[in-house]
């Protein structure tokens, strides 16, 4: 399904930029500040509010029981996976778990123990002692409600050229270098928590970045955005920007390994949600796939399917990956994404939903159940509220498949050490 991909393990840079333009946006930055300080001349800038109900304490009769589907499987290399994260922050951060508050120290203790008793090979109900024990459980307000929807994404796979010929014309476009990002939280602390601006200096004025339409209406924007490769299908690339990263199997021979770097500044809007409000295809029956058949029948009107999403990714090459929010790479199966306001970034999770069989490939109403630990390690532009949660299925075959389908609803816990 659809998700827009923030993984982290590229970092947002601005453009080179002269020193005019510097000024011009502290220019902006400096009048929008002075605004807040005179009530009269418009509302003052909302103050941002700490999410205290987006997870809710267990008590001990509600723990779910925790049996792993996957048994061992990926699970200690994710877990050191959010140990190298936890280790590189300040031990001073502090992280949400509903009404509690926790500081990094604690949350790597609460991963290095989990990590630990898990290494020994416990059976299940060895573990669900450990856990009640040791581990506070927090479940998402949306587990008592409606439950927590389930989709999943993918690394996508596509032959590339680093040259563009006559079969490679679509290029995937690095960071350009008219591309500024302000971030107004520089000038003064009662900007912290706005999002940072995405835009471009156009004639002395600052104005919004290109969307997706212009960019693709510039003819030599290449020479803003030095392409990193060319691919040889569009739906491919947008489907890639979508995943967020992907591998790509190079005609010069090799391979490349392509993640998000930063984005264009404008809202993503989803193109499923698009076709099944505009009746093309039955909310029922969409997936990725359905997506791509839509395409395919209808050649002539995907420029103004692409179009309806403004949004539009720019990309580096990197070593391994695909990385997460947090920038550490991804497992499959053991990796999720949520939304980063809501959820804190790293715990250990644990999870209740349905996925396929791996030797059947079964139809979603087919589809088997599915528990298991998780790490939080990733979030998505279109995961949104404490009722979402992506799950990453790795590469290939299965991962296609499996994060083409899936929309499942399942129940989402964080587990902590008990203080």
């Amino acid at each position: 399904m659809e998700v827009f991909r923030t993984g982290a393990g590229s970092m947002e840079r601005p453009g080179q930029i002269s020193g005019r333009s510097v000024w011009l946006v502290v220019g902006l930055a400096m009048f929008t500040m002075a605004l807040s300080f005179f009530p009269a001349c418009g509302p003052k800038p909302p103050v941002p509010v700490t999410q205290y109900t987006s997870l809710e304490p267990l008590a001990l009769k509600d723990y779910p029981d925790f049996s792993d589907t996957l048994g061992k499987e990926g699970l200690e290399r994710a877990l050191q996976a959010s140990l190298v994260y936890f280790n590189r922050i300040p031990d001073s951060r502090s992280f949400q778990f509903g009404p509690d508050v926790f500081d990094v120290v604690h949350l790597r203790q609460s991963v290095q123990r989990f990590l630990e008793f898990f290494a020994t090979g416990p059976d299940t109900d060895a573990l669900n002692r450990f856990i009640r024990d040791n581990y506070r459980v927090y479940g998402s307000r949306a587990n008592m409600e409606k439950g927590v929807l389930f989709t999943g994404y993918y690394e996508p796979s596509m032959a590339a050229s680093l040259v563009r010929d006559k079969d490679y014309q679509y290029p995937l476009f690095s960071v350009p270098d008219d591309l500024l990002t302000i971030d107004l939280a520089a000038f003064s602390d009662r900007f912290k928590g706005f999002s940072k601006l995405t835009a471009r200096v156009d004639n002395h004025r600052v104005v919004p970045y290109y969307t997706r339409q212009e960019i693709n209406g510039i003819k030599d924007f290449e020479l803003r955005a030095k392409p990193l490769a060319w691919v040889k299908d569009r739906t491919d690339r947008f489907f890639l920007e979508i995943q967020g990263s992907g591998r790509l199997f190079l005609k010069q021979g090799g391979e490349m390994n392509v993640h998000y770097s930063t984005k264009n500044g404008h809202p993503y809007k989803a193109v499923g949600r698009y076709l099944i409000d505009q009746g093309e295809i039955a909310r029922e029956d969409m997936s990725m796939q359905a997506i791509r058949r839509w395409i395919e029948n209808n050649p002539s009107r995907q420029d103004a399917l692409f179009n309806y999403n403004p949004s539009f990714v720019f990309f580096q090459q990197e070593q391994g990956g695909p990385f997460g929010s947090i920038n550490v790479e991804l497992t499959p199966l053991r990796s999720i994404a949520t939304d980063r306001t809501l959820f804190p970034k790293g715990a250990v999770c644990f999870i209740q939903t349905k996925i396929p069989d791996p030797d059947t490939l079964e139809q979603p109403e087919s589809w088997q159940s599915f528990s298991g630990f998780v790490m939080n390690q990733d979030t998505g532009g279109a995961i949104k509220g404490a009722g979402r949660c992506d799950l990453f299925y790795g590469n290939g075959r299965y991962a296609e498949f499996g994060a083409g389908h899936m929309k499942h609803p399942g129940n989402l816990f964080f587990l902590v050490l008990k203080p």
